[in-house]
């Protein structure tokens, strides 16, 4: 077999194409009309009341970290098994971070260690600011107890929802902000949908959506209710400086085409889900994902673990071999409190987080996306395993 495998990819069809044309021969490219229409479908789609379309999904983070006033001093927890936005955001608003372990099941931030954290800082006299939860892979968190976390200590709640379009919890695919004061996503081009680079803030709190669309431009505002005076309809004012992180109307257009077909590819990933699961469930060498009982899986990477400590595997060499028969796997994710940066600047280790730590040296991330044929599915899945045959 000549192709190659990737984790991830685009799935670009020619009405995709056509509605990005139409958009480059009109009269805005920029950010227009296409914007803010996408941002009324995903407000539909995803019943929040609010949507602000930004640049990718880690401006979408800063913009939220400093909208919920984030500052020098304040604590902002999150999973270390995550993308390094869902950190950063913090330290780009100069907020301290901390980890909590994830479940061993779910693979998701552990609410009971959550609050033994929460619990710890108080002893201390320090109170956390934010957690930020991630949906990781696309099984939802346990949102219940992390609401119940944020009204009993008062801490905010934001949903990283970047690998999570299209899940449902409790049979509710519009979750997220129905706990989450406010729900990030991300338009990548190996998430569910793409606009090539993009993200959204989703929110139900109206200052907060004020603040990040101020805020997308630079800080400026043409809203009479707050100018300090006013010139005329070309006047602006900048009260705090803000950032460009607008989006092109030519990849709103390419939001909304892909949108439409959301749900075609959340059933394609299910399927590809489901095979995998087949293939790997019997044989004691591999962890397949678990599914809770009131979660619908997203499948954005479908995390598979290999018993590589116990099988005394090397999981590069194997890298390498699989690459060799055109399967190329991703790691998601290198446990964020590892990384130079966080052990220098807050003293993490090795052993902090055994949960994430474990499941980083088992965890690779095979081929999932919409094209794959079911004759592709039993190549991957063979080479696989073959390859591990060999290695044992």
């Amino acid at each position: 077999m000549n192709k190659i495998f990737y984790y991830g990819r685009q799935s670009i069809f020619d009405e995709d194409i056509s509605a990005v044309s139409d958009v480059l021969k009109s009269d805005f490219i920029t950010q227009g009309p296409n914007a803010q229409k996408f941002e009324n479908e995903l407000s539909n789609f995803f019943g929040s009341k609010y949507a602000t379309v930004v640049a990718n999904g880690t401006a979408g983070l800063h913009l939220i970290a400093l909208a919920l006033g984030w500052k020098e001093g304040d604590i902002v927890i999150t999973s270390p098994i995550t993308f390094l936005a869902s950190a950063n955001c913090a330290i780009y608003a100069g907020a301290n971070v901390d980890f909590v372990d994830i479940n061993e099941k779910s693979y998701t931030i552990d609410p009971n260690k959550l609050e033994d954290k929460v619990k710890t800082y108080l002893s201390k006299n320090k109170k956390i600011k934010a957690v930020v939860a991630v949906d990781y892979a696309g099984h939802p968190c346990d949102w219940k107890a992390l609401n119940s976390l944020k009204n009993k200590y008062d801490f905010q709640l934001v949903n990283d929802f970047c690998h999570a379009l299209g899940a449902e919890y409790d049979n509710d695919i519009q979750y997220a902000v129905k706990y989450a004061d406010a729900v990030n996503l991300s338009f990548h081009p190996v998430k569910h949908i793409t606009t090539g680079e993009g993200g959204a803030i989703l929110t139900n709190d109206e200052f907060l959506d004020k603040k990040v669309k101020i805020l997308r431009t630079h800080g400026m505002t043409k809203d009479e209710s707050i100018l300090e005076k006013n010139d005329g309809p070309w006047y602006y004012e900048m009260h705090e400086p803000g950032f460009n992180y607008r989006i092109t109307d030519f990849q709103c257009a390419l939001g909304i085409s892909q949108l439409k077909k959301l749900n075609k590819f959340l059933e394609q990933r299910r399927f590809i889900a489901s095979f995998y699961n087949r293939c790997f469930k019997d044989d004691k060498r591999f962890i397949i994902p678990h599914v809770a009982d009131n979660v619908k899986h997203a499948y954005h990477i479908y995390p598979l673990q290999i018993k590589f400590d116990e099988l005394q595997i090397d999981k590069k060499e194997f890298y390498y071999r699989l690459k060799e028969k055109g399967v190329v796997f991703q790691v998601h994710y290198i446990p964020v409190h590892l990384q130079p940066f966080y052990r220098k600047k807050f003293g993490f280790k090795e052993g902090d987080f055994p949960n994430a730590e474990l499941f980083y040296k088992r965890e690779i991330s095979i081929p999932i996306y919409p094209s794959l044929l079911e004759e592709d599915l039993f190549y991957i899945s063979d080479a696989i395993k073959s390859t591990l045959d060999k290695m044992q």
